[in-house]
């Protein structure tokens, strides 16, 4: 009895630390991001991408051709993909030129490893799949009499 107690609890314990390990995520494909990218940096990343310019996974990435819709994000086929990797470089030789860690400034970021980039994604497209690249009209002038400096009634 004592010796199937022992064994019952032995697996339970063997099974229970299989339970709380986590899967090391190998992603195939990756040209600008770190070889050795977390599933949770590149959940963050992927959405930081997908919020600045207001798409989804399918702007960039493709979809297999099998009935669960499963999508392929090692493919290279899609040419939004190609842009973002030039734009992501674009961004951090921004970011390593004119934002170097050791600047006054961001002497208490430099060793965060959640840094936040002095520019991203987000500084030009403001949640647009293509960045405004000419300012907004100027607004009309207001009619007479409501501007500063009219008289009271």
């Amino acid at each position: 009895m004592k010796k199937t107690l022992l064994i019952t609890t032995l697996v339970c314990l063997i099974g229970l630390s299989f339970a709380f390990q986590q899967t090391t995520v190998k992603y195939e494909n990756l040209k600008v991001l770190p070889k050795n990218t977390t599933k949770k940096e590149m959940d963050s990343i992927m959405r930081h991408f997908s919020m600045s310019l207001g798409v989804k996974c399918n702007f960039c990435h493709i979809r297999n051709n099998d009935a669960q819709k499963t999508m392929n994000f090692a493919s290279d086929s899609s040419k939004h993909k190609q842009i973002a990797r030039s734009m992501y470089k674009m961004m951090n030789k921004i970011n390593k030129k004119y934002f170097k860690p050791e600047d006054d400034e961001n002497r208490n970021m430099a060793n965060n490893a959640n840094r936040i980039p002095q520019v991203s994604c987000y500084s030009c497209h403001h949640g647009k799949e293509n960045p405004e690249n000419r300012p907004p009209a100027p607004s009309a002038p207001p009619p007479a009499g409501t501007g500063a400096g009219a008289p009271r009634t």
